[in-house]
């Protein structure tokens, strides 16, 4: 039996984990208690694109390696004892060791400060920071030579 994916079979599996992800966002959306919170909709969007890209095994969450790759891609490796920590903070302290969408996005949108809330709105404002310094150089002049 073949156990890779092919391209289609990816693609399919990708839109229906971005449905299932957005039936939840229209969840929170209406949720009374995120009424007050500021563009609610554009910061669903962006954790949901965030949460697919590290959830690996497809499965709707994100499993102790993908939360591994996460923060090695953001250049914090961590060790497997802080990420059961971390997923431990996130999940509420239940024994689960992964960590799905809705508890995804009560730990982002929550009040708690968790370990992984910080790192990713951290990365985020780097993110952002980034962004505003691209562009083309400003223009010199022979005045500006030391």
């Amino acid at each position: 039996m073949n156990t890779h994916q092919g391209g289609k079979t990816f693609g399919q599996l990708k839109s229906k984990q971005e449905e299932k992800l957005n039936s939840i966002n229209e969840a929170f959306l209406s949720d009374e208690k995120y009424a007050e919170e500021e563009e609610l909709a554009s910061k669903l969007e962006l954790f949901k694109k965030k949460y697919m890209e590290f959830d690996l095994n497809d499965q709707g969450e994100i499993d102790l390696m993908g939360l591994k790759r996460m923060l090695e891609k953001l250049g914090l490796a961590k060790t497997h004892l802080e990420l059961k920590k971390m997923i431990s903070e996130v999940v509420g302290g239940s024994s689960k060791d992964t960590i799905c969408y809705h508890d995804f996005l009560n730990m982002m949108l929550g009040k708690r400060n968790a370990i992984l809330k910080l790192i990713l709105m951290f990365e985020g404002m780097g993110k952002e920071q980034e962004q505003q310094e691209s562009g083309p150089p400003c223009r010199k002049t022979f005045s500006d030579l030391p």
